[in-house]
């Protein structure tokens, strides 16, 4: 098990974050809290975008995907959303 040290947001995670309820916030820091005590739990997918893991939890009725990348002891999240175009959304924003 990898001990994570530091989290990074990307720009757009963090703006998708401040514009979100405090009850979805809240279930956004469990969903990160989990992956930072198992890092392996999300995902891992393939292709274009390769080494990155997706944890999917729910709020509300909603099912919510976030992407996260660990390197060493760092935790890299990326992206938030629901599944509807998240994968097109996620791929045009780590290869622009």
């Amino acid at each position: 098990m990898r001990n994570i040290s530091e989290i990074i947001q990307s720009p757009t995670f963090a703006k998708q974050k401040k514009k979100l309820k405090k009850n979805q916030i809240k279930k956004l820091d469990e969903a990160i809290k989990t992956i930072m005590v198992n890092p392996d739990i999300g995902d891992i997918k393939k292709g274009d975008l390769q080494g990155i893991r997706v944890y999917k939890y729910k709020v509300g009725n909603n099912l919510i995907l976030l992407a996260y990348e660990i390197e060493g002891s760092i935790l890299y999240l990326y992206f938030f959303g629901s599944h509807q175009n998240f994968y097109r959304e996620l791929s045009k924003y780590l290869n622009h």
